[in-house]
Order: structure tokens, then sequence, then C-alpha cells
């Protein structure tokens, strides 16, 4: 440390002469004058119009130049260093984490003022909004006429929907549970729990998203429509679960998946039991394997908050329930599928499915919250190989 603070404070003419050289004077070859023929006290005439960065205008040690050099030795050393610090534990930070302390588009490209209310809809996490997304897209495809696409105009909607749901569904999660996200090291940086943003704010943000998730919602048949609406109960109603059940992830289930019903009701105008309650069965039990991985990042601080989850139920038996899950989800859609009398594709893309899902449960460190929330997002193409699926068998059938 002592050798450090020599180091700092020893002025870099080398460094920033290196770093101004392309712009700053060259001197001026002059003859040797006296005090008297030359005015200027400086040893170069021109020296003054460079300002307090040129060493020739300042005295090497004044405290310019000084915070100049330390700022950007610093900026160096930030550069060059890895972005992954190791945990007490041993174990690296997860990615949620890293992500926050390299900032993101938001800190980047919002002003100042809607930063907050971005972070708090999550919009530099995208992964909540293609979580909500796949199983209304699923859905919306498989209800497609063989041999035909599904209507592009409908998945863009359903994709506007998952976005703004998936928003409004974070901020309830935060005002509920801003007393809880201030203890949790994971979580204490969030908008509300950090007291950026207050409760009325956050409430009057989530009435502008709820009106926005209503406008995704209108353009679709009545049955959808009230189908959707119907789906707000159970977002208002999730962050409670995780103090009243040791499955809170399967009731995140039942609210994140519900656009698998809505899909189907979108296009058909009404639901076909036989296909669409596999697919969602298969859906719940999708995010009961991912979320129950996501949970394992917070079990420490879950138990001294005194939170439940699945993660903490399972225990050293989670990747067995999570392999259990995993096959019950792959059975479901193989029966959806077949129901809807898709094509053979379907099942051939199934298989790449499972090998993903495999993947992740034979894998994961549950112990290393950095790979946990790994595998966490790697759903997201999980998700896509299973829309390929339907789109590939539909096409076929």
């Amino acid at each position: 440390m002592e050798s450090f603070l020599v180091v700092s404070l020893k002025p870099s003419r080398s460094l920033s002469s290196t770093l101004f050289a392309a712009s700053s004077y060259h001197p001026i070859s002059t003859p040797t004058t006296t005090a008297t023929s030359n005015p200027n006290p400086y040893r170069y005439p021109n020296a003054r119009r460079w300002g307090s960065f040129s060493q020739r205008h300042c005295p090497r040690d004044t405290f310019s130049h000084f915070d100049f050099d330390l700022r950007l030795r610093s900026q160096i050393w930030s550069s060059s260093s890895p972005s992954t610090v190791p945990k007490k534990g041993g174990n690296q930070t997860s990615g949620e984490e890293n992500n926050k302390a390299e900032g993101s588009w938001i800190d980047l490209y919002l002003p100042i003022q809607a930063q907050p209310y971005a972070k708090l809809a999550r919009l530099d996490k995208p992964i909540g909004t293609w979580l909500f997304a796949w199983p209304s897209l699923w859905s919306t495809a498989l209800a497609a006429s063989p041999g035909q696409l599904p209507d592009i105009m409908m998945l863009i909607l359903f994709g506007f929907g998952a976005l703004f749901t998936s928003g409004a569904a974070c901020t309830i999660n935060d005002l509920l549970d801003r007393d809880i996200d201030a203890k949790v090291e994971r979580t204490k940086s969030r908008p509300l729990a950090s007291g950026v943003l207050t409760p009325f704010q956050g409430i009057s943000f989530l009435g502008f998203q709820l009106l926005l998730v209503l406008g995704t919602l209108l353009p679709l048949n009545n049955y959808s429509c009230v189908l959707g609406v119907s789906s707000w109960f159970l977002i208002f109603t999730y962050p409670l679960m995780k103090r009243l059940t040791d499955w809170p992830q399967a009731y995140l289930g039942l609210m994140i998946n519900w656009g698998a019903l809505i899909g189907w009701a979108a296009v058909k105008g009404s639901i076909d039991p036989t296909v669409v309650l596999p697919l969602y069965f298969s859906a719940v039990c999708w995010t009961l394997v991912y979320d129950t991985i996501y949970a394992h990042q917070d079990k420490e601080d879950d138990l001294k908050v005194g939170v439940k989850s699945t993660a903490l139920k399972f225990g050293d038996s989670t990747q067995k329930w999570i392999t259990g899950f995993g096959i019950v989800c792959l059975s479901c859609l193989a029966l959806s599928g077949y129901n809807a009398g898709i094509g053979w594709p379907y099942y051939a893309f199934l298989g790449v499915a499972f090998g993903q899902l495999a993947w992740q449960i034979s894998t994961v460190d549950l112990s290393c919250p950095a790979d946990c929330n790994r595998k966490f997002v790697s759903n997201k193409w999980f998700g896509a190989i299973m829309f390929i699926a339907i789109l590939f068998g539909r096409l076929s059938s």
C-alpha cells in the first residue's frame, strides 16, 4: 500500500505526454533570452493557451495534473481487472451482480430521471420477457392451421404483451418485497429497496404499465381478453407466496405461463383442453426447473429473512426433483403435440430440447450463484427450440 502511494503521487510525464502528443503544441525553438526580454515568466511563450492540462503551464505537482494521472491510472486498472470477483465463501458473483457492476444500456442511453423506472421494469434483463413470451408464442403457433405459419401480427402483439406484463409483475414484486429485498445482497440495490423510488412513484408507474398491458389485450377476442385480465390476480398475489408456502415457484409457473391459454384462445376463440392443458402443465414444470435453479442464488439470504422456496425445500435433493420436473415437462409437450396432430419435425426438435434441459440439470453447480444464473438465462434457448419445433411441425402436418 505504501509503495502504491509513492507511485501514484509521482507525476507521470511520459504517460500524459504520450496521451496528448497528437494534439499538443510543439515547443518553439528560441534563443536564450533574459527575463526583461521575455515578459512571459514560463519557459515556453505559448504555453498558457493549453490550459490546466499542459505540463508546461502547470507546475508538475499541481492538483490538476495529479488528479488527471490518478483518474487515468484507475481507469486503466479497472479495464484490465477481471469482471468477476470471488465472494467471501469462494463462490463467484452472480451474473446479475456483474451486470450491475459493469452498468447497462439503461445507464448509458436513458435520461437519469427514467433510469430507475427502466430498472424497476427490468428492461436491462430481457430474460423475464422471454420467459413470459414463449408459452404464448408456442400456443399461438400450435393453433395455426396445418401447413401454415402463425399470424405474424398476433406474435408481435404477444411479444409486446409479454414485455409489458413482465415489467408490471416486477414492479408489483418489488413493491411488496421492498423490505425483504433490502436485506438480500443480490436485490438490495433495486430502485424501491434502495429508496431511489418511493412506493407512491412505484404505484403510479404500475398504473401506467397495466394500461399498456390492457392495450395489448383489447385487440383480442372477448374470450381471450377476459382470460388475460384474469391472470392479474395471479400476478398481484405471487409475491406473497414466498411467505406462505414452500412452493412459490409452482405458483410462479401458473402465473408466468398463462399465455399458453391465451395464445390458443386468441386464434381459435376457445380452449381445446386436450392440447392446451398439457402445454400449460408442461410450461409449469419447466418453470419449476429453471426457477428452482435461480432460487439457489439467494438460499442463504432467504434463510436469514425467513422466506421460502423450492431451493430450500429440496436442498441436496434438488437435482433429483428438477430431473423429475424436466421429464414431466417433455412428456406433456409430446402429448400436446400429438393431440394437436403436429408433424414429425416437432418430435425431432423435442429431442434437441431434451438435450438442452438435460445439460442444464446435469451440469449446474447449485453452490455457485454465477452458474445458477447462467443456467437460468439459458432457458430462453429452450423456449426458442420449442417454438421452432412447433413451427416446423405445423408446416409439415
